[in-house]
């Protein structure tokens, strides 16, 4: 049981590592170089398109690192089922129509919270970055 804790510890710090680094990542581009007080509809609509595209597939990358694990330990029978675990897992679904070996199952509820963690991350960015977007702009000069 000690081994799967590390194993799940092991696993939750690469799922923040790469949500950090991915985040930052997308952090940079779109407050850098797209965040115009002046741009158009269409432009703010394209950067909030491209911007959760870019944090779906962070979180894509997360949930294939969580199936890659349960696929090389053999907890699942094969590669599409791990990925359609961790999947559901991640995303918190739970259909519950494939559960871990009894002897993985703790490692469940470890990346279930994991995944509302990084999607509260998430989402507090996006919200960030539409109140930036569409939030009341400051006028220069006196009022």
């Amino acid at each position: 049981m000690i081994l799967n804790l590390l194993a799940a510890a092991v696993l939750l710090a690469l799922t923040v590592i790469v949500h950090v680094v991915g985040i930052t990542a997308v952090f940079r581009r779109v407050f850098r170089l797209h965040l115009r007080p002046d741009a158009h509809f269409w432009s703010q609509t394209w950067l909030v398109i491209r911007t959760v595209w870019y944090l779906i597939i962070i979180h894509l990358v997360e949930i294939a690192i969580w199936g890659l694990f349960y696929w090389g330990e053999k907890c699942l029978p094969d590669v599409e089922s791990a990925f359609y675990f961790a999947g559901v897992t991640y995303t918190t679904v739970g259909y519950g129509d494939l559960v871990l070996p009894k002897e993985w199952r703790l490692l469940g509820p470890v990346e279930g919270l994991a995944g509302i963690l990084m999607c509260g991350l998430s989402t507090g960015f996006f919200f960030a970055l539409v109140s930036k977007l569409y939030g009341p702009q400051k006028k220069s000069g006196p009022s």
